[in-house]
């Protein structure tokens, strides 16, 4: 099934701001949003199923979320998802399979569902910042706190991409 780009870039960030560096995620994608405009930011998000119906057809897709895959903390890691390639075994195998492991379905199971229906987005970029602590609490970890610029600018970079290519 083919699919009809809208032109349009989606930024999402998940997390709880309750579990300490699990909010990083709506952190980073709302500074991003406010140093770019969009008029599709969406976030926070609790579960990749939100996605759906969000970013039909969508340019660009930036999902935003801390990530525990065993790198650095505060580590800020950027993964460009194959839309039109995803297998439920290509995506496991990935080091960040983790990004699914606090959600339901899960960001590989939420792209293709959208895919079945035509609706997937044409680009996917997973921005993860190694997180420290995810137990209750409010607060980032010093580390990730100061990831959170580069996040920002990774984010920022990646809608003026879209832009200029637009």
């Amino acid at each position: 099934m083919s699919a009809t780009y809208a032109n349009k870039v989606v930024v999402a960030g998940f997390g709880s701001e309750y579990r300490h560096d699990d909010g990083v995620g709506p952190i980073v994608a709302e500074r991003a949003v406010a140093e770019m405009p969009l008029s599709n930011n969406v976030g926070p998000l609790s579960d990749p199923l939100d996605l759906l119906g969000v970013w039909n057809n969508a340019e660009l897709v930036i999902v935003v979320d801390a990530v525990n895959s065993g790198a650095p903390v505060g580590t800020v890691q950027m993964l460009e998802v194959d839309v039109g390639g995803v297998s439920e075994f290509e995506f496991d195998a990935e080091p960040v399979a983790s990004l699914s492991s606090t959600h339901g379905i899960g960001l590989a199971g939420v792209l293709r569902l959208a895919r079945a229906l035509g609706q997937a987005p044409r680009r996917l970029v997973v921005v993860g910042i190694e997180g420290e602590r995810f137990d209750l609490g409010t607060g980032l970890s010093e580390l990730v706190e100061s990831a959170t610029n580069q996040a920002v600018r990774e984010v920022v970079n990646l809608i003026k991409e879209a832009e200029r290519c637009a």
